[in-house]
């Protein structure tokens, strides 16, 4: 399976084999310093036109000349490669889940079109990309885009973009943040596992075929283990003062992120910490997929200035769901192992979970308000901020069931709003913070809840999600990113704001799960409801 991935693979066009950054240089810096595009996103995914190394020298040769014009000549050397908007808007009184089902072939894409030279990476099957600026496969959304798959009926696509995360594995030895040269310094909360599991339960797959690479992906992010001393911390492994490990997010690079040049630039410029500290906290954020959100802020720029990135400290912190996620790794794992015959892999990935589970329990659980927090390992301490990753336990199957009790009346309390599940206590100018709300947060609740033995707040939660939904498109014909949640009974959903680009239509995860939570809640209104309608249902 290994060699077919590969060689499907290498027939799609080649990427640079550098990322923009380093490949353009101080081109790419001029660019990006001058906002040639509005969105620093846009220069890094262009095709170049010609060799990238002659479009280098060529710029060399003509920057210095009187009158020399960089948006002219950006726009002769690169194509720029942008959506159309109306892909995205649905024909007026169409049904939603008639909508999300129009949606997957205009949100997949075909590895053979890929441009050469440019920054996407090869991959052997379609796959389905977000929408809007997102234009390739991203991995943590990809799971839950695979959810609205299967109740579309989609297996094969399911399959090919599980096949395409094995190959993404079995050639950089992890999965990337996405399938771009300039994600390749990063992952996202590594759900891979989960993908097997729902890939088999479909019949897709043969889970135990994926075992290499789930092995794989354990070892690269526990990469830096050996030799660890406590209290000491390398690359995404934390060993705490008593010698035992959990995980952080990390990034190789302490650089601004190529996709977002003069943004991290400009933070780094307000912050009284060293510039590659800065980066590296911000790159360690977007590796969880959580960008931006006070979750990462020290307590003092939470409190005083929540919109500001400056206080990022994300490599400080032990975060809870990224270990949930590893212990579902070593569970899933351990038991391919025993049903493929290797006892000693089993026993011993076995035992990497239940230390992973104690120690989650022992240091980030507070049972005084019944719920986990992040830890902050170079300060010893137990985060304060309650946050929508607190229900990844119970997702993840690491939770007791008196965590699940204590869980549903913390939530029920403190972050179930009349929209849906809250992100965080906090509202900011950062998009994972109040009042957005987002699908894979939904998801993971709901999930999470119904297994544990809360199937009504596992149901309130899906019908207040599903109302938001459907409430924006009535009235606007679209699926978004993320949607600004319902506070008070009487106001109007909407969708999100915040961060640093314009709210997303499309959307791949908001798509995948509201599908599937449609097919699950086959009495809800949401099933009523129509774009542009005339006399909406749904507030």
């Amino acid at each position: 399976m290994t060699t077919r991935h590969a060689q499907r693979a290498s027939a799609c066009p080649a990427p640079d084999t550098l990322t923009p950054a380093d490949r353009y240089q101080e081109l790419f810096t001029a660019v990006q310093g001058a906002r040639v595009f509005a969105d620093s996103k846009t220069f890094v995914d262009c095709a170049p036109r010609g060799e990238p190394a002659d479009i280098l020298a060529a710029y060399r040769a003509q920057c210095s000349a009187a009158g020399f014009d960089l948006a002219a000549f950006v726009a002769a050397n690169f194509e720029v490669l942008l959506p159309e908007p109306s892909e995205y808007v649905s024909v007026p009184g169409q049904p939603l889940c008639a909508h999300i089902d129009d949606l997957w072939p205009v949100l997949t894409r075909q590895p053979l079109d890929h441009p050469p030279r440019g920054s996407l990476l090869q991959v052997p099957y379609p796959y389905v990309v977000p929408g809007g600026r997102f234009g390739e496969l991203y991995y943590w959304d990809s799971y839950f885009t695979m959810l609205g798959l299967a109740a579309s009926g989609r297996p094969e696509l399911l399959h090919d973009m599980v096949g395409n995360f094995a190959h993404l594995i079995d050639t950089y030895g992890h999965v990337p943040n996405g399938t771009r040269t300039y994600y390749l310094t990063r992952s996202q909360p590594p759900l891979f596992a989960f993908m097997v599991e729902l890939a088999q339960q479909l019949g897709s797959i043969d889970a135990a075929d994926c075992l290499p690479q789930l092995r794989q992906e354990h070892v690269w992010w526990m990469r830096g283990s050996e030799g660890l001393a406590p209290g000491a911390a390398s690359g995404r492994v934390v060993r705490l003062p008593d010698g035992r490990l959990l995980n952080r997010y990390w990034d190789e690079r302490d650089t601004p992120r190529e996709e977002a040049w003069l943004e991290d630039v400009t933070t780094a410029r307000a912050s009284a910490s060293d510039a590659a500290e800065v980066y590296r906290h911000i790159r360690a954020a977007a590796e969880s997929g959580w960008d931006f959100s006070t979750r990462w802020l020290a307590w003092s720029s939470a409190v005083n200035d929540a919109a500001s990135l400056a206080g990022i400290c994300t490599t400080d912190i032990v975060p809870v769901d990224l270990n949930a996620f590893l212990y579902k790794l070593e569970t899933t794992i351990a038991d391919l192992a025993q049903q493929s015959g290797d006892a000693a892999t089993a026993q011993a990935f076995a035992q990497h979970a239940q230390q992973r589970k104690a120690t989650v329990i022992e240091l980030l659980w507070d049972e005084g308000q019944g719920a986990f927090f992040d830890h902050d390992w170079r300060l010893g301490t137990r985060r304060t901020c309650l946050t929508g990753a607190t229900i990844a336990p119970l997702f993840a199957g690491l939770a007791e069931p008196a965590h699940a009790d204590a869980l549903a009346a913390t939530v029920s309390g403190r972050l179930l709003a009349p929209g849906g599940f809250s992100t965080t206590e906090y509202a900011s100018d950062q998009q994972w913070d109040q009042p957005n709300g987002w699908a894979a947060l939904q998801w993971m609740a709901i999930d999470g809840f119904a297994r544990n033995g809360h199937e009504a707040l596992a149901r309130t939660i899906a019908h207040r999600w599903l109302a938001t939904v459907a409430a924006v498109y009535e009235r606007e014909g679209k699926l978004v990113e993320k949607y600004a949640l319902r506070q008070r009974e009487h106001e109007a959903s909407a969708g999100g704001d915040g961060g640093e680009y314009p709210l997303q239509d499309g959307f791949g995860w908001t798509n995948g799960v509201t599908r599937a939570l449609l097919a699950a809640h086959l009495q809800h209104t949401a099933h009523g409801c129509v774009a542009h309608s005339a006399a909406p249902l749904h507030r």
